[in-house]
């Protein structure tokens, strides 16, 4: 494969992670450099893919997909990952609140761990934008039935 395919190939995969999670990840940009080093693209490539028909056409729909995601990566205590796919909930239309809901959802399946990441989490977003604890204050969409008031972080 020449440099200018590795190039052309690479460069639509990553084109697949902005259009779900709004950025091209650290650790996808390493798996890059492994697959150019090994010539190992084409492993890249499917698992791309699949993770395209996982993500992408679930039935789910991107935001719930998402949202879901970052649950499941609180309960493994995955923080990295946890923090992409809540900015990609985001991404895909979900709201601060429905990342809070999540967040108790999990202290419910998987304790108090899951529970402050979750939450420390939430608190990085707002702080990134500048927000409150007002739903809606971090530019995120709103959430069907979800009611909140608003209040500004306590300091730190």
């Amino acid at each position: 494969m020449t440099d200018h395919d590795f190039a052309e190939r690479s460069e639509a995969l990553r084109d697949r992670y902005r259009t779900t999670l709004g950025a091209v990840p650290h650790a996808v940009e390493d798996r890059l450099r492994v697959a150019q080093a090994f010539g190992r693209l084409p492993t890249e490539e499917a698992f791309t893919a699949l993770r395209h028909i996982v993500l992408a056409d679930s039935p789910l729909g991107g935001r719930v997909q998402q949202l879901v995601h970052f649950g499941q990566l609180l309960a493994l205590g995955r923080t990295e990952p946890a923090r992409i796919h809540a900015r990609g909930a985001l991404h895909a239309g979900a709201g601060i609140a429905d990342l809070v809901g999540v967040a108790e959802t999990a202290l419910i399946t998987s304790g108090t761990p899951a529970y402050a990441l979750g939450i420390e989490i939430v608190v990085e977003l707002l702080e990134d934008k500048g927000g409150t604890a007002e739903h809606g204050q971090c530019g995120d969409a709103s959430s069907p039935g979800v009611r909140t008031r608003s209040r500004p972080l306590p300091p730190a």
